[in-house]
Order: structure tokens, then C-alpha cells, then sequence
């Protein structure tokens, strides 16, 4: 389960940086906005996956509360689930 989070974790946060930095950058600039649309479901998937598998991870952590709400407020911070999983998985 460690695996898939990590992974999930990792594809998250590069469809967030792509989001922020390439997407909506073309959308305000260029008004383009296919490439929002493009990433932005992909992304609102992977985030949903991150949040549950995190929920499901508290266990086999054995994470306690505030640890559970770095790892999920890791998510909405660009480069956050980098930090999640150099400060957790890598030992």
C-alpha cells in the first residue's frame, strides 16, 4: 500500500505543478483553456486517490492526527507530496 501511495503521491503532485504552472498560465495569458481542462480532471482524480489512500495509510503508519494533516495539507501546498514522501517513505 506504501508503493501506491507513493506513486499516487508522485503523480499528484507533478499534475498540480503542471496545473499551476503550465495550464493556468496559458489560460490567463493566452486564453487558452483546453489545457486546464485536460489536466484538471486527471489532477481532482489523483488528488481524491492521494486523500483516501492517506485515510488509509493512518494505520499501517501509524500516523497520529496532526501527522495525518501535514500529510493531506501536503497536497494543496505546491511541491508538498515531494516533502511527504522524503520526510515519511524515505529512510
Amino acid at each position: 500500500m506504501k508503493n501506491i501511495f507513493r506513486i499516487i503521491s508522485f503523480l499528484e503532485g507533478v499534475s498540480y505543478l503542471l496545473l499551476l504552472f503550465v495550464a493556468v498560465p496559458i489560460k490567463y495569458f493566452q486564453g487558452d483553456t483546453s489545457y486546464v481542462k485536460m489536466l484538471g480532471m486527471p489532477h481532482g482524480v489523483l488528488f481524491m486517490l492521494y486523500l483516501v489512500l492517506a485515510v488509509v495509510l493512518k494505520k499501517e503508519m501509524k500516523w497520529n492526527a496532526r501527522k495525518l494533516g501535514i500529510v493531506c495539507m501536503a497536497s494543496v501546498i505546491p511541491f508538498g507530496t515531494f516533502y511527504v514522501d522524503k520526510k515519511y517513505f524515505q529512510k
